[in-house]
């Protein structure tokens, strides 16, 4: 399965696009690892990446170098920035990425500071032979009409944004509105083009959309418009402005003349470019093949023609805060967390030995495992009996292993059972295998909900694909916040939980060095904790 990887900036709630490009690897089988960086580590959209990297400000001087070295040591393919203010500041240093083979997804400096001031971009559309409002930088000059706009020219999101209704009430604005423009206002239908393009500048998606209802800048509710002057219209600007990847403009047709006045350009995916997506116009699915090397045209009537979708908010928990609630149910991962999976690789190098009839196979395999080597591999290439690697592994992944439970796991599944407590296991892995390793360890005696992720469809189930923690919720009817769950991998394994509103407890187990004392502070933990009914 080819892996790609892509740094987000400015990551901030963008969870809808997250959730995009994970549905977009899905179906392209490829192993997608997000990583979000951020500055203050508490954004929703973070736990639902990957991995996390915390950042200083966009604008200190070492911003760049931060990113760079993320990108380097994370062996990143893409930078995509998601947010305005980090737009300029990419786009002046993408020689810094390209130096290390790493793309940005960003359109050129000159481009991005035609966005950046409102005065250039009304006369970018100009330029196009596009009709945009007239722009005034002095509230002396403007003399009308009315009602008018005024807004920083710098602005997004509509901070400090506001309908003028007179002379004195724009006089009022213009005094707290700090390096502003101001624009007649146009009353009509508002619209959002959502563009995509290749690297090159060449279109493959437009897809014009309706802002039904909006809410500070954001769209609420839209309606997919594909009308046939705003798609022209897109091309033309795309021509001049060769956008890399995502932009999306925003327009108003005027309600009594039918003319599309152009006020605005992102050259990034703006919020609402997720509804886009779903209307048919995949760009994340596009962006995933265009990192792979494959070229896509334009894709003519790719989005549903008056498809409604209406947005709303969702929390994720980002800290736990105290420990009031009662547990009712704990969820445990398997590998590494009530056994060692070290255990489970000596038993089946050992059965490999039995299997050759060499008695020194054991060690020798272990070796090679030690040193980060394809043991098996390596092995069989010593001695020259490459060709039963087929039966060695057909002997490692079916084995009855010989492995035991930490200390303490026994004691402590019993103990929560005996106050009430639902007990279970997610697990990912082969499905034989998995259940072999349960039946060693005598948890199918011990445990009665046990889910191995594989067996719910395959690979695409395992976590931080949150389906099997839905399930075993669905079957205690345990509210999410009243179950906890334990496990050895930051990395993976509690994504789901933090998504679903759930309690979770890591101990460190990276090399096994010092498992047992982490394991019992965590048992101590969940009895303190999970035994509070």
């Amino acid at each position: 399965m080819k892996e790609i990887r892509i740094l987000i900036t400015g990551v901030g709630r963008r969870v809808e696009l997250i959730q995009a490009f994970r549905q977009a690897a899905l179906k392209l089988n490829i192993n997608l690892k997000l990583y979000g960086a951020d500055l203050a580590g508490t954004a929703p959209a973070l736990v639902y990446c990957d991995y996390t990297r915390k950042v200083c400000a966009m604008s200190d001087p070492q911003y760049i170098q931060q990113l760079v070295d993320i990108c380097v040591a994370d062996k990143i393919d893409l930078v995509m920035p998601t947010i305005d203010t980090d737009l300029l500041v990419l786009s002046q240093n993408t020689a810094a990425f390209d130096a290390v083979g790493v793309k940005v997804l960003i359109s050129k400096p000159d481009k991005i500071l035609i966005c950046r001031d409102k005065n250039n971009t009304g006369e970018f559309f100009e330029s196009c032979g596009l009709k945009a409002p007239r722009t005034y930088n002095n509230y002396k000059e403007y003399s009308g009409p009315y009602p008018c706009f005024i807004k920083p020219k710098d602005g997004s999101s509509s901070i400090n944004a506001f309908k003028v209704e007179d002379e004195e009430e724009l006089e009022v604005y213009a005094n707290q509105v700090d390096d502003y423009i101001i624009q007649p206002f146009v009353s009509g239908r508002e619209f959002t083009i959502d563009i995509f393009c290749d690297f090159d500048g060449n279109p493959i998606f437009i897809t014009p959309r309706e802002r039904v209802q909006v809410r500070a800048g954001e769209v609420l509710k839209t309606m997919i418009y594909m009308d046939d002057a705003m798609i022209e219209e897109a091309k033309t600007l795309c021509r001049s402005f060769k956008p890399c990847g995502p932009m999306t403009v925003q327009l108003i047709q005027d309600k009594n003349t039918g003319d599309n006045y152009y006020i605005e350009i992102n050259p990034r995916y703006g919020g609402g470019a997720p509804l886009s997506m779903k209307s048919g116009a995949r760009s994340a699915e596009v962006l995933l093949m265009m990192i792979s090397g494959e070229k896509v045209d334009f894709q003519e009537n790719a989005s549903c023609n008056g498809a409604v979708y209406s947005r709303f908010d969702q929390s994720v928990c980002i800290s736990e805060g105290d420990d009031t609630q009662p547990i009712k149910g704990v969820i445990f991962d398997l590998d590494d967390t009530l056994y060692s999976e070290k255990q489970y690789v000596r038993s089946g190098y050992k059965k490999i030995a039995d299997y050759l009839g060499k008695e020194e196979a054991a060690d020798k395999l272990w070796g090679y495992f030690e040193s980060g080597k394809p043991a098996i591999d390596a092995y069989l290439e010593e001695i020259g009996e490459v060709e039963k690697k087929a039966e060695c592994l057909n002997i490692y992944r079916n084995q009855m292993p010989e492995i035991t439970l930490y200390d303490g796991v026994k004691e402590m599944i019993q103990e929560l059972k005996n106050k009430g407590i639902k007990v279970g296991i997610i697990t990912d892995g082969r499905s034989e295998g998995q259940r072999n390793k349960v039946k060693a360890l005598g948890l199918d005696n011990m445990v009665e909900d046990i889910i191995i992720t594989d067996e719910l469809g395959g690979v695409q189930f395992r976590k931080p694909n949150d389906i099997s923690f839905r399930i075993m919720q669905n079957r205690w009817r345990i509210p999410f916040e009243q179950i906890i769950y334990v496990g050895d991998n930051p990395n993976k394994d509690f994504q789901a939980s933090k998504q679903l509103g759930m309690r979770w407890r890591y101990f460190s187990n990276e090399d096994g060095l010092y498992v047992q004392n982490e394991l019992e502070n965590c048992i101590k933990n969940i009895r303190e904790i999970g035994l509070r009914v």
